[in-house]
């Protein structure tokens, strides 16, 4: 190889690392800042609970009397006191949990229980967040179905987008923590039970994003393009398939990320006002119950890894469509 080529390809390998590293640093940045801010907020948090640990094993501590204590802010208490910061990031039942005890807990019911052959064990999150996870998946086809629908009877008759299109924006304005137990109730009435009400909830919260973006995706062709199909004599059917919907698709995948995320929200909901024993809802209810505020937030971050999955497998399918249609490169 000549000099000018490993000139050349070393230059380019330079030039993707460096444009690697302009992506990964900010976000390196960010979770640094992030986790020091909560590692710092956790003394203030957890102070009164290791004072009181601290004097219960016969140390003294300033202030002393549980008057002055009650009276000082957390913050004035947590400086008091400083020599107790290192106590309040490792409580057993901390107010606010440090990162390194959610991490640990996070572990232990997930790659630690894949290690011990119980990744579905009822103490696994891998074992709740498949049960989360097929009402999402569920809830979220059928809201994606009926948003499409909705979307295509909106944009092709007048009639139904000033009938229906008003309800499902005031549709939205109900609290989902209202109606979701309505749902649950009147379905459990008629002996529907198990997976289906939380996916009808998921659904709830997911049509309304992919029906107002296919709305707009399927309105994006400007009269130009429309004359122009009209001039070919093109029926309404020919120009939905070939002009409206191929346009709609960047549209409708972004408008799928946010469903997605919100049908997430609805199945955990779905499983809150039921007393569920399985999936991430029923973890955070069994750590509100017995005061378990690292399992709570350990579900959390299981919730919100989950929803990032579930939003990157959609962006990949994005661009590998919008690349087979030449709409990316």
């Amino acid at each position: 190889m000549s000099d000018a080529a490993i000139a050349s390809s070393s230059g380019g390998f330079g030039t993707g690392a460096r444009a690697v590293w302009d992506v990964v640093l900010p976000v390196v940045v960010v979770v640094a800042v992030i986790i020091g801010a909560w590692y710092v907020a956790c003394v203030p948090m957890n102070i009164k609970e290791a004072l009181t640990q601290a004097e219960r094993a016969g140390a003294v501590v300033e202030p002393a009397g549980a008057k002055e204590r009650r009276d000082m802010s957390a913050v004035g208490l947590a400086l008091a006191n400083s020599a107790y910061a290192r106590d309040t990031l490792n409580q057993e039942r901390p107010r606010l949990p440090a990162p390194h005890q959610v991490g640990q807990e996070l572990w232990n019911t997930t790659g630690g229980m894949v290690l011990n052959g119980k990744a579905f064990s009822k103490r696994s999150l891998i074992y709740h967040g498949w049960v989360t996870l097929s009402a999402t998946v569920l809830g979220f086809a059928i809201g994606t179905v009926a948003g499409v629908g909705l979307a295509i009877g909106i944009v092709h008759s007048r009639v139904m987008n000033m009938a229906v299109m008003p309800w499902a924006i005031a549709s939205q304005t109900i609290p989902i923590l209202a109606i979701a137990p309505m749902i649950i109730v009147v379905l459990n009435s008629i002996g529907v039970t198990g997976l289906l009400p939380k996916a009808l909830i998921s659904a709830y919260l997911s049509f309304f994003p992919v029906a107002v973006g296919m709305v707009k995706g399927l309105r994006s062709p400007d009269n130009m393009q429309l004359d122009l199909l009209s001039t070919y004599s093109a029926s309404q059917s020919e120009t939905f398939w070939k002009l409206r919907l191929p346009s709609s698709m960047p549209y409708f995948f972004t408008s799928m990320k946010i469903g997605m995320a919100a049908s997430l929200v609805g199945a955990i909901v779905g499983e809150l006002p039921t007393g569920a024993v399985r999936g991430l809802g029923a973890r955070l209810l069994a750590g509100s119950y017995y005061g378990q505020t690292v399992q709570i937030w350990a579900a959390l971050f299981a919730a919100a890894i989950l929803a990032a999955v579930l939003v990157g497998v959609i962006g990949l399918l994005q661009r590998m469509t919008l690349k087979k249609m030449g709409m990316v490169h």
